[in-house]
C-alpha cells in the first residue's frame, strides 16, 4: 500500500466510526477473536480528539461539580476532514437518539462546534417522505484572538425505519444564515428551530454541542406541576445531578421551562431569557415539547443529556410515589444529617405566582434572609395544646391564593346556578350586600352574588358569608375530585408525635371551620388527617385572629390555661395578639415565600418538627 492510500484510508477511518485511526473500518467476524479486535483495539464513537474525560484541568476524580471537560490531542488534520467527520459524528448520534426514542418522528436533532471551519446544517425530508428521525448541522465563528468556528447539528433525516442520516444530507450555513453547501438529495428543507442554535453559542461561549430531544421523559417532567405555571422544575439529592454540569449532589438543580409556540423559530426570546436567567443550568425545557442541552465538547453535550434523562425520569416516578423531587429528604443522606446539625437548608422554594393576596392579606414573596436563621424550639414541657395556623404554616400560601381562591372565582356561577335555590341566593345577597355597604365607603357595587363576591374577594375582606360560600364551591371540588390539598411534609409527622406524646392539637384560621375540614381531610400527600386534629376555630367561633379576646376565647372553649398553649402563625400581629391575651409560647413559622418578618420578636421554627422532642 502507498503512503498516498495509506494517509487516504485514515481519513475516511476518521470519518466512519472509529476515532482512534488505528485500523480502517471493516465487518468483525462474530468470532472470539473478531470481537476480541473490536472492542479491544476501536472506539465506536466518531470522535474529533484521541481522548476525552468530564473532569476538566485543574479538577480531580474526587470534584463534587465539574463544569469543563478535558480533551486530548485532535484526530482531525484539516478543516475538510473535520467537515466531514462532525457530518459523519451527526449520523452516528441520531442513530443513538432515534433508538432510544427521543428523536421520533421529525423531532430531535444535535449540533457541533469545528474549531478551523464553519458551518451549519438543517433539513427536514419532503412531505412525502416521512422521517423516523431529524438532524442538523452547521457552522459558527466567534471573534477571539484565535479563529474558532463551529460544526453545528440540527435536524436532518433518517428516511426510512432502518437506515441512517448520510453525512452529505445536511446543509452548511454561515452566521448569516447563508447556505454554503446544499445537501444532496433534493427535496430536504431546513428545520425551523435553526435559530436557537445560534442563540445557544451567543449565550454560552465555551458551548460547542448542543442537543435537542422530544424524549418522553423531558416531554412529561415539564407536566409535574398539574397547573403548567411553574417556571422551572426542581431536582435535588439525585447522584445523576453530577453529570449536568455545575452541580453536586446534594444541589437543587433548577431546570428553567419556557412554555412551547405553534412554531419553533418563535421561542428564541424565550430561550434566550431562560439561558441568561439560569447561568449554572446547561439545558432548557419547552413545555409539552422536549429539551435543548448543550455542552463544551459533543461528549458532554451527549453526557449530559443523558444525566438529564435519567433525572426526568426520576423525578416522574418519584412523583408517582408521593415523594417531590426537589424537596431535600429528611434522612437517607449524610449530607442532610450534617446540614441539620449545624444550619437549615438555605435553599429557597419558590411557591407561587403574583396571585391575590391569601387569608392573612400575606403574599408569597422574598424571605431568603429568615430561612437561613436557626432557632429551635421545643415543645414545652408544661404545654398541653398546640394551637396552628394554616396558610405559611401547615399549607403554602401559594396554594390558597393560587389554587384554592381561583378555583372559587372559576366555579361560582356554576356553583350559584346548581346547588343553591332561589331562597338561599335572596338570603346570600343580603348577606353580601350588607357586608359590603359596610366597607365600600358609598361606592355603587352591582347588587348580584358574583360582583358582590368579587368585590369582597379582591380586598380580602374576612367575610363570614364569603368564607361560607368559598368552603361550599371547594367542598364540590374536594368530593369530585379536581382539589387535593397542599401540606408541608413535616406536617403529618408532627401531627403524630403529638398524638404519641399528648400533645392535643386545634386548628385556627380565618377559612370556615368547614373549609379547614376539607382541605385536612383531602391532603395530596397525606391523604385524611382529621384523627390528628382535638378540634378547629375559625372567625364565627373565636373572633378575628389580630384581637387578643379571640385567643382567650379558645382557651375557655377548650379548657385549658392560656399559658399552657403553644400557638405557631407565620403573622407577627396574630402572635402579638395572643402574647398580649396571656399565651406564653408564641412561635412564628418562616416557610418559603411567607412574607419577611423583619426585627425578630418571636422564636421561629422552618419546620414544626422543630417542636417535636426525642
Amino acid at each position: 500500500m502507498s503512503n498516498t492510500d495509506e494517509h487516504q484510508q485514515k481519513t475516511d477511518c476518521s470519518c466512519c466510526g472509529w476515532a482512534n485511526e488505528k485500523v480502517a473500518p471493516q465487518i468483525f467476524p462474530m468470532t472470539q477473536e473478531g470481537r476480541l479486535q473490536m472492542y479491544g483495539a476501536n472506539r465506536r464513537w466518531i470522535g474529533l480528539s484521541k481522548g476525552w474525560t468530564r473532569i476538566g484541568e485543574g479538577q480531580s476524580e474526587f470534584e463534587t461539580r465539574t463544569s469543563a471537560s478535558s480533551k486530548g490531542e485532535s484526530t482531525v488534520k484539516s478543516p475538510e476532514q473535520e467537515a466531514l467527520a462532525v457530518r459523519a459524528l451527526i449520523s452516528q448520534l441520531c442513530e443513538h437518539f432515534f433508538k432510544k426514542n427521543w428523536a421520533p418522528g421529525t423531532g430531535g436533532g444535535v449540533r457541533q462546534l469545528c474549531i478551523t471551519r464553519f458551518s451549519f446544517v438543517n433539513c427536514d425530508c419532503p412531505a412525502h417522505d416521512p422521517c423516523p428521525a431529524l438532524c442538523t448541522i452547521g457552522w459558527y465563528s466567534r471573534r477571539r484572538t484565535k479563529r474558532e468556528q463551529t460544526l453545528e447539528s440540527l435536524r436532518g433525516s433518517i428516511f426510512r425505519l432502518h437506515q441512517l442520516l448520510y453525512r452529505d444530507d445536511v446543509f452548511e450555513l454561515d452566521m448569516e444564515s447563508n447556505v454554503v453547501v446544499a445537501p444532496k438529495t433534493p427535496g430536504l428543507r431546513q428545520s425551523a428551530c435553526t435559530r436557537l442554535w445560534y442563540v445557544v453559542f451567543e449565550e454560552r461561549a465555551n458551548a460547542t454541542c448542543v442537543i435537542h430531544t422530544h424524549s418522553m421523559n423531558s416531554m412529561l417532567a415539564t407536566l409535574l406541576d398539574p397547573t403548567e405555571e411553574s417556571k422551572t422544575l426542581k431536582i435535588t439529592h439525585l447522584e445523576m445531578i453530577k453529570g449536568v454540569g455545575n452541580h453536586a449532589y446534594d444541589d437543587i438543580l433548577e431546570i428553567p421551562i419556557v412554555d412551547n409556540r405553534p412554531s419553533e423559530d418563535m421561542l428564541e426570546d424565550q430561550l434566550r431569557e431562560a439561558i441568561r436567567a439560569f447561568p449554572k443550568c446547561n439545558a432548557v425545557l419547552v413545555r409539552r415539547h422536549g429539551l435543548y442541552v448543550w455542552g463544551d465538547s459533543w461528549e458532554q453535550a451527549k453526557t449530559q443529556c443523558e444525566s438529564f434523562d435519567y433525572l426526568f425520569e426520576s423525578a416522574i416516578k418519584m412523583k408517582e410515589l408521593g415523594i417531590d423531587p426537589g424537596k431535600i429528604p429528611k434522612v437517607g443522606t449524610f449530607r442532610v444529617l450534617e446540614k441539620e446539625m449545624s444550619s437549615p437548608p438555605n435553599k429557597k422554594q419558590k411557591t407561587g405566582g403574583n396571585a391575590a393576596a391569601g387569608f392573612n392579606a400575606s403574599q408569597g414573596i422574598e424571605n431568603a434572609e429568615d430561612l437561613q436563621s436557626n432557632e429551635v424550639p421545643i415543645m414545652p414541657r408544661d404545654a398541653k395544646v398546640l394551637l396552628l395556623d394554616i396558610e405559611g404554616c401547615t399549607t403554602s400560601i401559594s396554594f390558597v391564593h393560587s389554587v384554592l381562591f381561583p378555583y372559587a372565582r372559576e366555579h361560582l356561577s356554576s356553583y350559584l346556578e346548581t346547588n343553591v335555590n332561589a331562597t338561599q341566593k335572596e338570603q346570600y345577597l343580603k348577606a353580601l350586600s350588607k357586608e359590603v355597604s359596610a366597607i365600600s365607603g358609598g361606592e355603587s357595587v352591582k347588587q348580584d352574588i358574583v360582583a358582590l363576591v368579587q368585590y369582597l374577594m379582591d380586598r380580602d375582606v374576612k367575610s363570614a358569608t364569603l368564607k361560607d360560600l368559598q368552603g361550599k364551591i371547594w367542598k364540590a371540588g374536594y368530593t369530585s375530585g379536581q382539589l387535593k390539598a397542599h401540606v408541608y411534609d413535616d406536617f403529618p409527622l408532627t401531627l403524630q408525635w403529638m398524638k404519641q406524646n399528648g400533645v392535643r392539637t386545634y386548628i385556627y384560621s380565618s377559612g370556615s371551620i368547614g373549609a379547614q375540614k376539607l382541605l385536612f381531610g383531602n391532603t395530596e400527600t397525606a391523604g385524611n388527617l382529621l384523627d390528628h386534629f382535638a378540634g378547629h376555630f375559625d372567625i364565627p367561633t373565636a373572633g378575628p385572629k389580630k384581637e387578643a379576646p379571640s385567643y382567650t376565647k379558645i382557651a375557655k372553649a377548650i379548657d385549658v390555661p392560656i399559658e399552657e398553649i403553644v400557638f405557631v402563625s407565620d403573622l407577627k400581629a396574630e402572635l402579638e395578639a395572643a402574647a398580649s391575651a396571656g399565651m406564653k409560647y408564641t412561635i412564628q413559622s418562616i416557610r418559603p415565600g411567607n412574607a419577611p418578618i423583619g426585627k425578630k420578636q418571636f422564636p421561629t421554627v422552618h419546620s414544626l418538627l422543630q417542636l417535636c422532642g426525642k
